[in-house]
């Protein structure tokens, strides 16, 4: 499941909602929705499922706790059932993904997609794309620093930041030490067996970036590759 490039949700999250949509009726529920291209009340939701408006309901608010829909009162001047205004329910616009091991073709096609349309006169497309990748990391790292405010980043704790990031972003991160990260799952596949140089040097970049931006100098992404996992190991700077 996921909602943009920049923002991905856990795999908890995605598996979530995926029971969520498990129930029949939850899931023919979600579609009467989503099909309306109008916000829709509990009534109207009841009559195109075939349920009672209680249980229409229960199944409803149960979608947007899973963050697939969301709610909101209609405006003032509509009152229905002695003076209540009607609780309204529409797509959150979150589009539901999962994958096991996790996959984010997303991140790379949104780079890809920015590389086509930023590339300069003095670049040819690779050099867009790692540039482009570089600077997503960096204001990943950016924004993470300013939220966090870390202070003064050493090597055990900068990994431990990290391994937050990687485990969000699905390269299943792994401790060969206390200042030593491994990335188990490559979250590109199986579009990297298709250009390992392109993406491989995109992701280098994007974690060179996101150290960048994080201020985490104690710390660099190698290239390390191994077969059937990420080619880029989070390593003490130096080493």
């Amino acid at each position: 499941m996921g909602s943009d490039a920049s923002s991905p949700v856990t795999a908890d999250t995605a598996l979530e909602s995926v029971n969520v949509l498990g129930d029949e009726t939850r899931r023919r529920m979600y579609a009467v929705v989503r099909r309306a291209g109008r916000p829709v009340t509990r009534d109207e939701a009841a009559a195109g499922v075939g349920v009672s408006r209680k249980l229409a309901a229960f199944h409803l608010d149960k979608l947007v706790d899973a963050g697939l829909l969301r709610a909101h009162y209609e405006h003032a001047g509509s009152l229905h059932r002695a003076g209540r205004r009607p609780k309204l329910y529409e797509p959150s616009g979150v589009t539901v993904q999962f994958s096991i091991p996790d996959r984010r073709h997303e991140l790379l096609a949104d780079m890809l997609m920015e590389a086509v349309l930023t590339e300069a006169q003095t670049e040819d497309a690779r050099q867009a794309a790692v540039r482009v990748a570089a600077e997503r990391g960096r204001d990943l790292g950016t924004t993470e620093r300013r939220t966090t405010r870390p202070g003064r980043l050493g090597a055990e704790r900068g990994v431990t930041i990290c391994e937050h990031m990687l485990e969000r972003y699905g390269f299943e991160p792994i401790r060969e030490t206390t200042t030593r990260l491994r990335l188990h799952n490559c979250p590109f596949q199986p579009l990297t067996a298709k250009a390992p140089d392109l993406v491989c040097a995109m992701t280098q970049a994007f974690l060179t970036g996101y150290l960048d931006g994080l201020q985490a100098t104690a710390l660099r992404a190698t290239l390390a590759p191994r077969p059937g996992e990420c080619c880029v190991r989070i390593s003490p700077a130096g080493t």
